[in-house]
């Protein structure tokens, strides 16, 4: 099957660099004007991905009268929200026990609870929006391929029962139900994730851009911020392609600003080291006949996984495509954000050798797309929401790769903190969640490629072994710091 594999690998090097998700809307994408001169809103969200949209979005519903603009360097989905996983999956990086510091049980139990009804929201505003994005509500399988990873998973569903987690939320399948969800090879068991669904998520960001402009959002594309500086948001003297300004440099002056930006948040002045920007790339089969999925599975659409600790990610797309992601070679010195480096071939190989790996069944499917794009990991590892409103400003994200079902609770609750709403989603525990900065260079090189190496020998170790390897993925755990 090796063979085969690298043999049918050589349709990587002819397959479409431009995300699947961005290459199939119909009609392309066509940038709205940027900005042409100075600017005076109530309310500057910079950042046109999921969390900007979904903040002016539920923000207009709350506050019609209120001016808001959206400021996006490219386009609206540009970014991480056009070019993930489509995971809307009910969790958050920070694990129960995080929360649980901040603000007891049950408040953490809230903080769960809330991601897991934010996937059926986005349910709720696509069908209410009429937003075309192929929503489906098929969970998330996570297979153990390893004795380690059984253990594991036995682990987790003791603690989730022990936290008060219902079998439809979240459930252990032995290896029979496991492979009747997904049909990979090696299986041991699996957990099956209720609250989670998938997404074309180009469609979704597309659809939620036109949704919040026709309530009446501003949405300025091909528009460049550099910096945030008092109540003013800095925009280049020229936008994204290129293309002067009549005035030259300008400013949106607003009273709240709000900061949406995810891993470019480097290229803000001042703000390099506050989040990591780190490398995700996919790749995309053609079309797969449905005797193919009769094998396979995944006849409710989940999406799945494996659990090793070098993160895979995949789901059976509406026209019966593998999207197919996994973490590579993870993050450039300096914090920089290096468009070739999204489509590496090399680490494009190495996803599809660990698909066709986990289903040998696709090895002779032609790939037709693969590509890349950063997500943004918070030095403490934990995703959060913030407002201050005496200096107007907003702060959210940090999602660490699953920001599609949170950034609709971080934008929901963004919009209510500003409305001055007290909901129950304005006291959950990542409210006012801070992180510290990043470390400097070298270090903060040095410590993230250290750790991913680490981490990778550790899945290696335990695959050959069968046993827990402890030794490698505690170190990991010391240089990676956090929670």
């Amino acid at each position: 099957m090796a063979a085969a594999a690298d043999s049918d690998a050589s349709s990587l090097e002819t397959a479409s660099t431009t995300p699947l998700w961005i290459d199939r809307l119909d009609p392309p994408v066509t940038p709205r004007p940027g900005i042409d001169g100075d600017l005076d809103v109530d309310v500057a969200i910079v950042g046109g991905g999921f969390s900007g949209l979904w903040t002016a979005y539920y923000l207009k519903r709350l506050e019609p009268a209120l001016r808001v603009a959206v400021l996006e360097r490219h386009y609206c989905g540009f970014g991480a929200s056009g070019r993930n996983g489509g995971w809307a999956v009910g969790e958050l990086a920070g694990s129960v026990a995080d929360y649980a510091r901040r603000s007891g049980p049950a408040g953490a139990m809230r903080q769960v609870r809330a991601v897991f009804d934010a996937v059926d929201e986005i349910g709720r505003v696509a069908a209410a929006e009429s937003i075309d994005c192929d929503y489906a509500k098929g969970g998330t399988i996570r297979l153990a391929r390893t004795g380690p990873q059984a253990e594991r998973q036995a682990a987790e569903i003791a603690e989730a029962r022990s936290l008060g987690l219902t079998d439809e939320e979240v459930r252990l399948l032995d290896a029979d139900e496991a492979r009747s969800q997904l049909n990979a090879t090696d299986v041991r068991s699996g957990v099956l994730l209720g609250p989670s669904a998938v997404v074309d998520p180009a469609k979704l960001a597309l659809g939620l851009a036109c949704a919040a402009e026709a309530s009446g959002v501003e949405i300025y594309e091909q528009t460049r911020a550099t910096g945030i500086d008092g109540g003013a948001v800095q925009i280049a003297a020229e936008g994204a392609r290129g293309s002067p300004m009549s005035h030259g440099r300008c400013e949106v002056r607003a009273p709240v600003i709000v900061r949406a930006t995810e891993a470019y948040t480097r290229d803000l002045q001042g703000l390099r080291r506050d989040i990591l920007p780190v490398y995700s790339r996919m790749i995309a089969t053609e079309p797969l006949p449905e005797a193919v999925f009769d094998d396979i599975g995944l006849a409710n659409r989940p999406s799945f996984a494996d659990d090793r600790r070098m993160v895979t990610y995949g789901q059976r797309t509406a026209d019966n495509r593998l999207a197919f992601g996994a973490t590579g070679v993870p993050y450039s010195f300096g914090s920089r954000i290096v468009p070739a480096a999204e489509t590496h071939l090399p680490m494009h190989r190495r996803t599809w050798r660990v698909l066709v790996e986990m289903l040998p069944q696709v090895a002779e499917a032609r790939i037709t797309h693969r590509w890349g794009g950063v997500l943004g990991i918070p030095r403490n590892w934990l995703p959060g929401v913030r407002f201050d409103p005496h200096s107007g400003e907003g702060v959210l994200g940090g999602y660490v790769g699953e920001g599609v079902a949170a950034s609709n609770l971080a934008g929901r609750t963004m919009a209510e903190l500003i409305a001055e709403r007290d909901t129950e989603r304005t006291s959950l525990p990542w409210v006012g969640v801070r992180s510290r900065r990043w470390e400097p260079e070298p270090l903060r090189w040095l410590g993230v490629r250290a750790s991913r190496a680490l981490l990778g020998v550790a899945d290696q170790r335990e695959q050959r072994s069968d046993r827990p390897d402890r030794l490698m993925s505690g170190i990991a755990r010391l240089l990676r710091g956090g929670h």
